[in-house]
């Protein structure tokens, strides 16, 4: 897949601030390679480019190309096992998922997931997740963006103010929170009060009700103002979750004009469909005062882009480490491609 005339005419003119890829933008490393490059010329800057490589289901680089990683609660159960491979096993985990990003010129890993799952949850967040113990996940989250760190590769905080009690899918329908205040307070929060430097996080399409039983947090002012700037007290950059998931009512000018109403810095839009991107820019403002900022200032956590090269050299010994590590506890390890016979070994 390349830019088609359209899309770099498009992207010549607007100017997004970053992009997202899926897996249907994929079919090698040369061409993810040629992709970024064509997006970032069109743009006329090193601008980020984004991806959900979490491991276990949601990779969007997978085999037979690229190798097979076990999900974030799996890594994490190290933990359980000795805290300090924990730490050790995760950050391996998010360096090594960053390196094979940054060995294609991609810059930014929505990762972690700090959401704290609940007993009835719906599986939309399940593994994804390191755990249930609040503590345990800011910990492995510090870890994860550790890694990402070393791997010069930008992480995405997700998804306040927590989305680990929904009882249903986001993508599907709108989760109600009918829990208290005290309730996130205890749980969900302190992942992200932990992590509240992070230079990017993404909000939560669901409905907090103790705060705002109208709008999802990602459209709400109340929650954007008084719980992830305020008592979270989030400054980095902060994006809306995918804006095409029908927890979220109306048509693409709709929903983004609720997302900018709120305060959020930025609208992800993730369908892929042209002709929503041309209206959907008809509601973006330019980045301007504090939103420009933040966004300043996020892409400080990457001093310069990591070579290349050098991201394909140091890859193989760090997936041999993590590997090492879950073996050691008879855990799923990381499965390498074999691109020259097209599976997995």
């Amino acid at each position: 897949m390349s830019l088609s005339s359209d899309e770099r005419v498009f992207f010549a003119n607007e100017r997004p601030f970053g992009l997202i890829l899926f897996a249907r933008n994929f079919s090698s490393p040369a061409q993810v390679r040629e992709l970024v490059a064509q997006f970032r010329c069109a743009v006329g800057w090193h601008a980020p480019v984004f991806v959900d490589q979490e491991g276990g289901r949601v990779q969007r680089l997978g085999p037979p190309l690229w190798a097979d990683y076990p999900a974030a609660g799996t890594v994490a159960q190290v933990w359980q096992h000795s805290q300090g491979d924990g730490v050790k096993a995760v950050s391996l985990f998010a360096e090594a998922l960053g390196l094979e990003l940054a060995g294609m010129g991609l810059s930014a890993n929505c990762i972690p997931c700090l959401d704290v799952p609940v007993a009835g949850a719906n599986d939309i967040i399940g593994l994804r997740a390191f755990g249930g113990d609040a503590q345990m996940v800011a910990q492995l989250g510090a870890a994860v963006i550790d890694g990402c760190r070393k791997a010069h590769i930008y992480p995405v905080i997700k998804h306040m103010p927590g989305h680990g009690r929904a009882m249903v899918d986001s993508h599907k329908q709108l989760p109600r929170l009918a829990c208290s205040l005290d309730e996130m307070r205890a749980s969900d929060f302190v992942p992200f009060q932990a992590l509240n430097d992070s230079p990017f996080g993404m909000t939560a399409h669901v409905v907090v009700e103790a705060l705002d039983d109208a709008r999802p947090a990602t459209q709400s002012p109340v929650v954007v103002s008084q719980i992830i700037r305020g008592e979270i007290g989030f400054s980095g950059l902060l994006m809306s979750d995918d804006l095409s998931m029908m927890a979220l009512d109306g048509d693409i000018r709709t929903r983004i004009r609720g997302v900018f109403a709120a305060g959020v810095d930025m609208a992800l839009h993730c369908n892929g469909e042209f002709s929503d991107m041309q209206a959907a820019v008809l509601e973006v403002p330019e980045l301007a005062d504090n939103a420009l900022v933040r966004a300043k200032a996020s892409l400080e956590f990457v001093k310069a882009p990591l070579a290349q090269e050098e991201a394909q050299a140091r890859l193989p010994q760090r997936r041999a480490a993590l590997n090492d590590l879950l073996g050691r506890y008879g855990l799923q390890q990381v499965r390498l491609p074999d691109v020259r016979q097209g599976m997995i070994v």
